[in-house]
């Protein structure tokens, strides 16, 4: 199933219980936060404004071995200071809770998730980022269509594989994901990359995404502890959250290492202080 759509659910695959020990660790780290004005950094997945916010930002661009926070759109006024309570403006703490925090390590590598990445036939799989997703209620942007492996590029392609777990319900209503079956197979046609020194973004895009037939994406609700298998190369999305309900998700990606080349491009980069570690412990 997973190999034919690109994605796979696999619901309740981690209790109830697992899922508040992420939410009640992530408050505690929010209640610990302290981002100065200059590195807040709106998130968005639109091309042109990932460029200003993202693309121009050290802070972004040296995040992949660290814990980091990105807020969303309109939480800041123009000094930085935050026009909302801060556990309400953040879209989302990446991308080295896998390393770093050990709640967030100890659900990466459980023996689930370690069985199947065997099951899947991984033989040297590595965990390359992390993200803890808010979406949070009313103001939770809209994830644009995309390919993960568009940020994770790979030699061969084929080599990421997305961990997606809903920390609560995932409903139509609060942003769920909607994918579209059967799209990892045509490769990709867009690159995040670092830009050459002395531009005026640390990231560019080379190539653009297709305009997709909105009819063609399915909607993946899903119950609090499943777990969404994703495909480097399946194009899926997600709706802004127009309920009152947040939809939080904790996320990373893994690569299959044998025999793959990580691209000295990508945005995401190891460093001597956290190379890139194995899933299997």
């Amino acid at each position: 199933q997973f190999h034919e759509d690109g994605f796979l659910v696999l619901e309740h695959f981690f209790t109830a219980e697992e899922c508040d020990s992420m939410r009640n660790q992530i408050q505690r780290i929010i209640a610990e936060m302290e981002v100065p004005p200059h590195c807040r950094t709106e998130f968005s997945t639109k091309e042109e404004e990932q460029l200003q916010a993202q693309g121009s930002s050290d802070y972004f661009l040296t995040s992949g071995d660290k814990i980091r926070f990105f807020f969303e759109k309109g939480v800041l006024d123009e000094r930085g200071n935050f026009l909302v309570p801060k556990e309400k403006s953040i879209s989302k703490i990446g991308h080295a809770l896998h390393a770093h925090d050990p709640v967030f390590k100890q659900i990466t590598h459980s023996s689930k998730v370690q069985e199947l990445g065997r099951k899947l036939g991984l033989e040297r799989p590595v965990v390359v980022q992390s993200m803890y997703i808010f979406k949070q209620p009313g103001i939770g942007g809209e994830v644009t269509p995309h390919q993960d492996a568009t940020f994770l590029h790979t030699e061969p392609l084929g080599r990421v594989l997305g961990f997606w777990i809903a920390l609560e319900d995932a409903t139509r209503e609060n942003g769920c994901l909607w994918f579209i079956p059967g799209s990892h197979t045509s490769g990709i046609t867009r690159r995040m990359v670092r830009a050459a020194p002395g531009t005026s973004t640390c990231v560019e895009f080379v190539g653009s995404e297709p305009a997709y037939d909105d009819s063609q994406f399915i909607p993946l609700p899903i119950s609090k502890g499943g777990l969404i298998l994703i495909h480097g190369e399946v194009v899926h999305k997600s709706d802004l959250n127009s309920s009152d309900s947040s939809r939080h998700v904790f996320t990373f990606h893994v690569m299959e290492a044998k025999d793959t080349s990580w691209s000295k491009e990508n945005w995401l980069q190891p460093t001597p202080e956290l190379p890139f570690p194995s899933l299997y412990t």
